[in-house]
């Protein structure tokens, strides 16, 4: 959701990545600078404010307004709340205690809603008053919203937690200008995280000093500990060809690995075996807060042994717990659990899924190298999970029912990094980012297409063609989908910012296949197998259009309709021509386009804000919760000409 219109953007220089020569830089620890507390930790009012308890700091206000409009949007559209139309594009939602919100919207694809952020107003037994008080409206909505008191308690931390960090990215946010010139590490630093849930930055565990240290708005680099770990709790995979000893060797450098051997010897004795252990890297707030705890046990009898800290420089990405190197851009991106509940999950690493990670991708390179459509025409880069080690709680994991949490608390994934697949020229940004506007009103995607020379029409059907056919050849040819949403989808640009082709990552945890007997599923091998979901065709289907037509496609669709000039009626006839358009070079798959159908006249409704606020709260489960349908809307890729 965009912010607010401002004056117009002043000059301001490139950004230099000499930035990430500290750790932490200033810009760093102004990001997170935390408003003045009194005695009892409550926010003490600016001269500017006066002392009105009720008016909001300018910075709050704007975030607050925001989240306001894009719950009320988000509300309506998974049906939590009913708008009624007053006239023209005015609507209200109706509360207890007669209150009332009223604003300005937009319709879209799917029955979807673009609240206008500074046209809602709050009216109650006192008056009406400006909306942007995401809480205030909590307090008013609870009820209407079948919130239980147990989920809004937990509700109030992650609003706030996801307020706070608002806030914080607002206050040092860049010009579209500027961020357009920035590689695909550094970007992520500028994010404003997930579109379609309102509570998209909680991070329930992470104190505002951890959010300052590791949250990737905060655009600090961090060096990573390693820890040993006896084979008799700790397991490697690879891919063919990698063992662990050229993992060692190739993402340490001699003096740090004889450093760690040093260190086992010192913990153990000279007679101790280094090669009896398996190192991995671990979050350090993981460390801290988890495994030293939980496994004190085995630190104390040396089944467990801190080594120290790597030298290279890590930054973090969106999804908090994946790590690019700066310092070494061709070493591998590493993936870490958390023990954090963020956007609807605790960010951990599942043992059976880490185990089967390599297996997983050796697959899914297969089935990409052995298909010349997927190798040669599209040139799909798929960053692989090459190498993990999975570390057993040796008792948590064999308790029954134990919350899955409890499962997920110690491994690493390496995955083949991004820079070193790219073509000379080529940069490449996560979907996500297309979605962005800056403080001053201007799209990111208004940025691109405006330096890439074409016309916006032409634009969007160069990024239509560099993502679509990859996705749908999986799954009309081989009976397998990604979750091509933003942060997993990354898009490759030329050296005039044209979208050119697809990048996929996150293979073990969200590739699906079809529970049909399609031949091309007849080989799979057991151990991929057992790991990946099977699930019916409308299911997969559900794949493309929850997690990029309507977690993505939606927004940018209205972006392009306020900002480049393309009707969303057009934009998504663009959608539906590329689909058809890949049909008719595929015409021997036609049975696979009527058991894949995306063009059916409605699709089911999925819902994630439903599913945190009514369905699954914030109680302990055994298993990752599943995103449930509510009802169906209509598919805007339904009928047209061919």
């Amino acid at each position: 959701m965009s912010l607010p219109t401002e004056p117009a953007a002043p000059a301001v220089p490139a950004p230099s990545h000499a930035r990430h020569a500290a750790t932490p830089d200033t810009e760093s620890t102004e990001l997170f600078e935390m408003p003045d507390l009194d005695e009892a930790g409550a926010a003490l009012p600016s001269a500017r404010n006066g002392t009105d308890p009720r008016r909001l700091d300018p910075g709050w206000a704007r975030a607050g307004r925001a989240m306001l409009a894009k719950a009320l949007a988000e509300f309506a559209y998974e049906e939590l709340l009913v708008p009624v139309h007053e006239h023209g594009d005015t609507y209200r939602v109706d509360l207890p205690g007669e209150v009332r919100y009223r604003f300005r919207a937009r319709r879209g694809a799917y029955d979807c809603w673009h609240v206008d952020p500074p046209s809602v107003r709050r009216t109650g037994p006192l008056g009406e008053e400006p909306g942007d008080d995401m809480l205030r409206f909590l307090l008013d909505a609870h009820s209407a919203l079948g919130i239980t008191g147990d989920t809004a308690g937990h509700l109030v931390r992650e609003l706030t937690a996801t307020l706070a960090a608002d806030v914080a990215i607002a206050a040092n946010a860049h010009p579209a200008s500027v961020l357009a010139e920035l590689d695909y590490a550094d970007l992520e630093g500028h994010q404003t995280g997930h579109p379609w849930l309102v509570a998209n930055k909680g991070r329930l565990g992470f104190s505002a000093t951890d959010a300052a240290a590791y949250a990737p708005e905060s655009r600090r680099t961090l060096r990573l500990p390693w820890i040993a770990v006896h084979r008799d709790l700790a397991v490697f995979r690879a891919v063919a060809g990698l063992d662990e000893h050229r993992l060692y060797a190739e993402e340490l450098d001699p003096a740090t690995a004889q450093r760690f051997r040093d260190r086992i010897h010192t913990r153990l004795g000279e007679d101790a075996d280094p090669a009896d252990y398996l190192w991995l890297p671990v979050h350090p707030w993981q460390w801290d807060e988890t495994i030293a705890t939980l496994f004190a046990p085995d630190i104390a009898a040396g089944r467990v042994i801190r080594l120290g800290e790597a030298p290279d420089r890590y930054l973090a990405q969106q999804s908090v717990r994946t790590f690019l190197d700066l310092d070494q851009p061709a070493r591998r991106t590493v993936k870490l659990p958390l023990s954090v509940l963020n956007t609807m999950v605790w960010r951990g690493l599942p043992t059976e899924r880490t185990l089967a990670a390599p297996a997983v991708t050796a697959w899914v390179h297969a089935v990409r190298d052995n298909d010349p459509f997927l190798r040669d025409e599209c040139r799909v880069v798929l960053l692989g999970e090459t190498a993990s080690v999975t570390v057993r709680h040796p008792v948590l994991e064999d308790l029954p029912g134990v919350p899955y949490q409890y499962r997920e608390l110690l491994g690493a994934i390496w995955r083949e990094p991004l820079t070193p697949r790219l073509d000379p020229g080529e940069h490449a940004r996560t979907l996500a980012s297309l979605l962005h506007v800056d403080p001053y009103g201007r799209p990111f995607v208004a940025e691109l297409v405006d330096r890439s020379g074409l016309a916006p029409r032409a634009w969007l059907r160069a990024l239509f063609h560099a993502m679509l056919p990859p996705l749908l050849h999986c799954l009309y040819r081989h009976g397998l989908v990604f979750s091509p949403h933003g942060e997993n989808a990354i898009v490759v640009f030329d050296d005039c910012d044209v979208p050119v082709r697809l990048a996929v990552k996150d293979f073990v945890d969200d590739v699906n296949i079809s529970d049909q007997p399609l031949p091309e599923l007849a080989g799979l091998p057991d151990d991929v197998a057992a790991v990946l979901l099977r699930e019916p065709p409308a299911y997969l289907c559900q794949f493309i259009h929850a997690g990029l037509l309507v977690g993505h496609y939606r927004y940018l669709a209205d972006l392009a309709e306020m900002h480049l000039g393309v009707p969303q009626g057009d934009f998504w006839a663009m959608v539906r021509d590329e689909i058809h358009a890949h049909q008719d070079r595929f015409p021997e798959l036609a049975d696979r386009f009527a058991l894949f159908d995306l063009l059916t006249p409605r699709i089911d409704r999925l819902c994630l804000n439903r599913n945190r606020l009514i369905l699954d709260g914030y109680r302990d489960r055994p298993g990752r919760p599943h995103v449930a349908a509510h009802g169906s809307v209509p598919n805007p890729l339904y009928g047209g000409s061919r």
